[in-house]
């Protein structure tokens, strides 16, 4: 019998989008083929600690994003970059853990997403599931993101950019001249809709920057494209494909648009058509900007792209998710199940194209011939 291939899969985190996580997590675990691996749970709090989980142990509450949480969690964990195939050790008695093959991060928004556990895993010499350092930083970010497609001549929503030093500069009238109304304030760093406000009015608007800047220093404010939202998922390394489209279709009697209430605590806030009902042309032109808006920010292993699509056909890229959700509501998952690739094939798939992405990495010279 062949060994089972380990992996890590890490959750939690240090973010607003913890909880979410968490929900990720738990279906990620409960569709793995454990026939072909072996599971390690590491869970890390809202502090930043890493916990070696168990099954038992996993979480509580988890339908309920309200209550969600650890599980009498007891042994610290500690990464140890540098060293081979020992990488992470009790904190309790100093003890390495088994070996680890490949980290599955299940980890959403900051400290997860966007670049900064990519480069811990990298230093480890671990590999892992999805975008590498540059994908993930430049996906967390939506202003640099934004430019590149821009740059890229990928259709895009016009935007502001703003630090929260130049906050004294932000004025509205010279906002609407620019961007029209309604127009979105966001934290440039975060997913899942968090912080983000649909503005009309200047009271709106004050309110808004004053919420976005509690969780980000950089904001967007973003003009608003009234259309369909359509969302296409990515998958691959050098050679990524499409699925087919599917489309969002918020309850407006009770969510302005697709927040993170509609997304995450209101089980009829939102509607999902999958596939969404798109002429085949209007699907071709989708998964094709998808696919290049992926190689655009130089992504990896997966991604969800966001889109605008309005009622004359035009089509502009919102956004993309470089460790999409992977609830039971989430659409990168259900995108592939009705492409073809069920929840388990997927996650074999992105093992499969982290481990084959580490080897050539590792095939690549680190020192040079004196």
């Amino acid at each position: 019998m062949a060994k089972k291939i380990r992996v890590g899969i890490l959750f939690g985190g240090k973010s607003a989008e913890h909880e979410v996580s968490l929900q990720s997590a738990k279906n990620v675990y409960d569709a793995i083929d454990k026939n072909k691996y072996e599971v390690t749970l590491i869970g890390i709090d809202k502090q930043g600690r890493w916990y070696l989980s168990s099954e038992k142990q996993f979480l509580l509450s988890v339908d309920n994003p309200k209550l969600i949480k650890f599980k009498n969690v007891k042994e610290n964990l500690a990464l140890m970059p540098g060293e081979n195939k020992k990488q992470l050790m009790k904190i309790a008695d100093s003890r390495t853990i088994d070996l680890i093959d490949v980290i599955f991060p299940v980890l959403h928004g900051t400290f997860g997403e966007d670049g900064t556990i990519q480069g811990l895993l990298k230093l480890a010499n671990i590999p892992f599931v999805g975008a590498g350092v540059l994908g993930s930083a430049v996906g967390m970010d939506k202003d640099v993101m934004k430019r590149l497609l821009r740059d890229a001549g990928i259709p895009i929503a016009r935007f502001l950019t703003f630090k929260k030093h130049e906050k004294s500069d932000i004025n509205f009238s010279k906002v609407v001249d620019t961007l029209g109304l309604p127009c979105y304030v966001k934290p440039a760093n975060l997913g899942s809709s968090v912080g983000i406000h649909r503005v009309t009015n200047k009271d709106e608007f004050d309110a808004a920057i004053e919420d976005a800047f509690l969780y980000d220093i950089k904001i967007l404010i973003e003009q608003g494209i009234e259309g369909r939202e359509i969302e296409c998922s990515v998958l691959g390394n050098e050679n990524p494909i499409a699925s087919v489209p599917g489309e969002v279709i918020t309850n407006k009697e009770k969510h302005l648009f697709y927040s993170y209430q509609a997304k995450y605590l209101d089980e009829n806030g939102a509607l999902l058509r999958i596939p969404a009902d798109l002429s085949p042309i209007v699907t071709k032109q989708i998964q094709k900007m998808a696919v290049e808006s992926f190689k655009a920010i130089c992504c990896e292993g997966m991604a969800r792209v966001d889109f605008f699509l309005k009622n004359d056909d035009q089509i502009y890229v919102n956004e993309l998710n470089t460790i999409p959700g992977f609830t039971k509501i989430s659409m990168y998952p259900k995108l592939w199940q009705a492409s073809g690739i069920s929840y388990t094939e997927l996650i074999d798939r992105l093992i499969q194209l982290a481990l084959e992405r580490f080897e050539k990495e590792n095939n690549l010279k680190t020192s040079v011939d004196l």
